[in-house]
């Protein structure tokens, strides 16, 4: 089932009408959708596809060669070329004639076997590709190799790509689209625990319950989803362990430096090196308050932004030993209701930061607002620390949108709402000339009629967000 990511079709469909040569680099870690996304590009178009494998250079070639034979139906006879260099340049003579997709996925798994090839690739692109109607796409899982071999200033293929695709996870929208029979209430449950990879939704079965769901792919050593975090660290760093413990670390609540390597028993002047791999991959984020300098502040905390990973180290891997004794089962019967709702609390403001960003996109919002985000300081008239769990803000004019994200069953909204807007001025150099309080279930009657009349405000619910 394919849904969503118009944006990157319509990026790769408009570069394919150009007619002129072109190269794309479509990476992302695994299991997030990128073949999917070029099958689907792929479609109706003449393609040849390649898919390298984690084998000797001399079986990466044997494959690519059977590829090629077959894509230009190559007699047997002729037998296989013999290097990189002459089955590259056959296929760009063939793209003097014929416009054609050449699709090379999983570039790293063969770059890594021989490290000639980008710059194999390079010369081919140079001496006789530019000059054809070559429609290149070169994937990977590995984001480290993809950045740093293929994208990055050193690497012989730098200035040679004309578009370059990161692809990220779902968005909540097209995550429900993927769960099919659910209410935004439950469809929210599901991705605050799965996430918006693609390939996790597809073993999701949306007709069982979230519990039995986490049971069979998370508390299962059989479940698909088990190992998983482990198999992205191994991928991407030749260090694991290391990576897991600062997960781990995060996900108890370690989210400043300091914290974190007390937790860990890392020196505090060797964690920022692999905090910023973990956010290269998209499994953490650093945030800081809003206006401040991420590189300079010292307010900065860190916490796991991919939500599947988010889960797994909160409440899969302490009890790794006993879901693997066979218990994983009483394990998920086990876990507190208010754990769970406390943890889709913190999921509930990045799905409101996550809405957001795509009313901003949309020029929905009541400002022209080209940034959301979060602050937390000093609030000089409490004399005590404050927050806004999200805000929009219009850099340009100097306004804000801030918003109280609430998901509880029931609150004190009249409270909520006098404190939300005491914090109108707290943003240095800003004002906040909109508010908004999300919430889980609509507010009373009393507090709709309150701010009925009220330009200023606007209450979104869950469902709110989810409606089309």
């Amino acid at each position: 089932m394919f849904v969503g990511r118009e944006e990157e079709l319509n990026k790769l469909e408009e570069l394919y009408s150009s007619g002129s040569f072109q190269m794309a680099v479509v990476y992302g870690r695994r299991r997030v959708g990128k073949t999917a996304l070029i099958n689907e590009f792929c479609k109706g178009k003449r393609a040849l596809s390649f898919t390298a494998l984690d084998q000797s250079d001399a079986d990466n070639l044997t494959d690519f060669n059977r590829a090629v034979g077959n894509f230009f139906n190559l007699p047997a006879s002729l037998g296989g070329f013999s290097t990189w260099t002459d089955a590259l340049n056959y296929i760009a003579e063939q793209a003097r004639s014929e416009r054609f997709v050449f699709v090379f996925d999983e570039f790293p798994y063969a770059a890594e076997r021989n490290e000639a090839l980008p710059s194999i690739f390079q010369v081919a692109i140079d001496k006789v590709f530019k000059e054809t109607a070559a429609f290149i796409i070169l994937c990977g899982s590995n984001q480290g190799f993809m950045e740093g071999k293929v994208l990055g200033r050193k690497s012989p293929l730098f200035g040679r790509r004309t578009a370059q695709i990161k692809l990220g996870d779902l968005g909540f929208r097209d995550a429900a689209k993927m769960l099919p029979g659910l209410s935004a209430q439950e469809a929210f449950r599901f991705y605050g625990c799965f996430g918006g990879v693609p390939y996790y939704l597809q073993q999701v079965d949306s007709s069982k319950s979230l519990r039995e769901n986490l049971a069979r792919l998370y508390f299962d050593p059989m479940g698909f989803l088990f190992e998983e975090p482990y198999g992205l660290l191994r991928q991407e760093f030749q260090e694991p362990a290391l990576y897991n413990s600062i997960l781990r670390a995060i996900a108890a609540g370690a989210n400043r430096a300091k914290e974190i390597a007390d937790r860990t028993g890392m020196a505090q002047t060797s964690l920022p090196r692999y905090v910023k791999a973990l956010e290269s991959i998209g499994v953490v984020e650093k945030a800081v308050p809003y206006g401040e300098n991420p590189e300079t502040s010292k307010r900065g905390m860190y916490r796991l932004s991919e939500p599947c990973y988010a889960f797994w180290f909160r409440f899969v891997m302490p009890f790794a030993s006993d879901i693997e004794a066979g218990l994983g089962r009483a394990v998920v019967n086990a876990l507190p209701e208010e754990q769970i709702n406390e943890y889709l609390g913190h999921r509930f403001e990045a799905l409101c930061a996550e809405w957001l960003v795509e009313q901003a996109k949309k020029g929905k919002l009541p400002i022209a607002a080209t940034a959301v985000s979060s602050w937390w300081g000093t609030n000089p008239d409490k004399r005590e620390q404050d927050d806004i769990d999200v805000l929009a803000a219009d850099r340009i004019e100097k306004r804000l949108i801030i918003g109280e994200c609430k998901y509880r069953e029931s609150f004190y909204e009249t409270a909520e709402i006098d404190d939300l807007e005491s914090k109108r001025s707290l943003v240095k150099g800003y004002v906040a000339t909109n508010f908004m309080l999300f919430t889980k279930r609509e507010v009373s009657v009393a507090t709709r009629a309150k701010l009925a009349n009220r330009g200023d405000w606007r209450l979104v619910t869950l469902e709110d967000m989810y409606a089309e």
